[in-house]
């Protein structure tokens, strides 16, 4: 379904960024890890492509907080491939206070989190979005959460040392507005923007909280990171199906 289309996959080298690598092969794209640290990238890049026996897997070096690296990031795919047919924005970036506990989050951490995240989503979608009106065509796929969706659910944390950190909320909530009015923007730019909004990853979390989260879940339990690929590849063969500027849920557990 994606037969040579050029992906290109922020925080590609990552947990959930690897799932979406495989699932672009699977289907006979191009996969493009799209990452800041090189080194990972590259060992990443030589392991999923000696794991699924091809040579789709490419490594361009990118952070997305950065237009300098952004657009020699863009020159530089451009130039080998003389193509690019998507972005999904899945980096994460954040500073080493993230996650901090509500009352514990200094002004300066909150901003400074917001605006490598969602202020990276924001470049990074700007400057591709250039790449693709020149192009004249595109789409971008950004990853939001359940958590851009509903309210936290913080009895799941409770007798852990977890919490839903409140910049993920802010910054994924606002992902998917920033999503909607990209879509308005690009009208009549064949430019297609959609978003993802998972319910929580498996990622050997601690027991209680799974045990919490299930029973939250109606004994549905956590997506394994692997349940994201299907939807990715869907949206990515065949967004013109789609309408502009959708939020797709998929799985998200909880009831509001």
């Amino acid at each position: 379904m994606l037969k040579n289309k050029v992906i290109v996959i922020t925080g590609g080298a990552g947990l959930i960024g690897q799932e979406f690598i495989k699932a672009v092969v699977e289907q006979n794209g191009i996969a493009i890890i799209a990452d800041i640290n090189e080194k990972v990238g590259i060992k990443v890049k030589n392991k999923l492509s000696l794991e699924l026996n091809t040579k789709n897997v490419d490594f361009v070096k990118l952070d997305i907080t950065s237009i300098e690296s952004l657009k020699e990031g863009i020159d530089q795919l451009n130039r080998k491939y003389q193509r690019i047919d998507a972005l999904v924005n899945n980096a994460y970036p954040r500073n080493k206070n993230y996650a901090r506990h509500f009352f514990d989050v200094e002004y300066e951490d909150f901003v400074e989190n917001l605006g490598l995240n969602l202020g990276g989503y924001f470049i990074t979608s700007q400057q591709f979005a250039k790449y693709f009106q020149k192009q004249k065509y595109g789409n971008i796929i950004n990853i939001s959460s359940i958590y851009g969706v509903i309210a936290p659910k913080f009895e799941v944390y409770e007798n852990t040392s977890m919490t839903m950190p409140v910049e993920y909320a802010a910054i994924k909530s606002g992902l998917i507005h920033l999503t909607k009015y990209m879509a308005k923007y690009f009208k009549g730019m064949n430019i297609k923007v959609n978003t993802l909004s998972p319910g929580g990853i498996d990622d050997n979390q601690p027991k209680k909280f799974l045990e919490a989260y299930k029973k939250q879940c109606l004994n549905k339990g956590m997506l394994d990171k692997s349940d994201l690929k299907g939807t990715l590849v869907y949206l990515l063969s065949d967004m013109s199906k789609y309408v502009n500027g959708q939020n797709i849920i998929v799985d998200d557990g909880f009831t509001i």
